[in-house]
């Protein structure tokens, strides 16, 4: 029996996930989307695995680029994940204007403020079903604040979560 559509979003919305920023820089021009089918793969060679739609407006400057930058968002960061979820109806180059960008070794746009940037070079894709899942290999990491609250995703809303943890008393 095959499991409907609907029914497997509504339990994988019961998965709460950090909410990312995935970025891509290069001859074919800059990109982004809002995912949190992000994971690591292997810390030798340090591996993550990226899962973005087909269908996104930046998908193809991710293949032609062929680098991309996983930044996982802070709390406050949640109008950047809107904007680049499509959510605000900016598109393309205009979606950058919400914040500021560095870069760090592949020249793949870098969130300032975010809790953790991965700069990645791709290095396998593989298309199944309606997605691409991305290997991307990391080439340079920024880390933000270490008592920061992360954005998160978890029963189709964002919350909160981290931040500093109370001393014990004793």
């Amino acid at each position: 029996m095959t499991v409907p559509p609907e029914r497997f979003r509504d339990a994988m919305a019961r998965l709460g996930a950090a909410v990312n920023v995935i970025t891509t820089g290069g001859p074919a021009g800059r990109g982004g989307l809002t995912a949190s089918a992000v994971c690591s793969v292997t810390d030798d060679p340090p591996t993550l695995l990226v899962c973005m739609n087909r269908k996104a407006s930046a998908h193809p400057l991710f293949k032609a680029n062929g680098v991309l930058c996983v930044n996982t968002l802070a709390a406050s960061q949640r109008e950047v994940s809107d904007t680049f979820s499509g959510r605000t109806g900016l598109s393309g180059e205009d979606r950058f204007a919400c914040a500021r960008w560095t870069e760090l070794a592949t020249g793949a746009p870098v969130l300032e403020g975010a809790v953790a940037s991965f700069d990645c070079r791709i290095v396998d894709v593989v298309e199944r079903g309606t997605h691409s899942v991305v290997f991307a290999e990391v080439e340079a990491i920024r880390q933000g604040d270490p008592g920061g609250e992360a954005l998160i995703y978890f029963a189709r809303n964002y919350h909160r979560l981290g931040g500093p943890t109370p001393r014990d008393g004793g």
